[in-house]
């Protein structure tokens, strides 16, 4: 298969900004540093991480749109969606400081994430499966995103 690499960074870049249009917005006033919480976790990990899941995405959108077979427009359709479930949970964690509800919105993002691997796997394996750091990264987010909630 021959990259096209123009649209290949086209989508990654449109990934990262939609993953992180709340970001900008909350992450300064957020007090997240204030907050208890059960670990630690060193704050440049979380911009690292992102940022690899972030491309994993994008190169996961990029192989589907290559193939030519599949039903690509539920698969376009569900990888906005949780692109922006992603995203408003920044702003409803970080903006609204709305811990619980926010636990409760990552759940449903993880749902929304299987179902994405589920429809990604039927057209593209690696499209599929390059999306499991996300979800155990999701795992991780909301074990910190409950403590959180009960600690505060």
């Amino acid at each position: 298969m021959k990259i096209n690499f123009k649209k290949l960074l086209l989508i990654i870049v449109g990934t990262i900004i939609v993953g992180t249009v709340f970001a900008m917005f909350t992450m300064n006033n957020s007090g997240y540093k204030d907050l208890i919480k059960p670990i630690n976790v060193p704050p440049v990990v979380f911009p690292i991480v992102w940022g690899i899941l972030y491309i994993l995405m994008g190169i996961s959108i990029y192989l589907i749109s290559e193939e030519k077979f599949g039903d690509k427009s539920k698969s376009y359709i569900i990888y906005i969606v949780q692109l922006i479930m992603n995203s408003l949970w920044t702003l409803f964690f970080f903006g609204f400081k709305w811990y619980g509800f926010s636990a409760l919105w990552i759940l449903f993002l993880i749902v929304t994430v299987f179902i994405m691997i589920y429809n990604f796997i039927k057209i593209n394996k690696v499209a599929g499966l390059i999306q499991i750091p996300y979800v155990i990264w999701l795992f991780f987010a909301l074990y910190l995103n409950i403590s959180i909630a009960v600690l505060n």
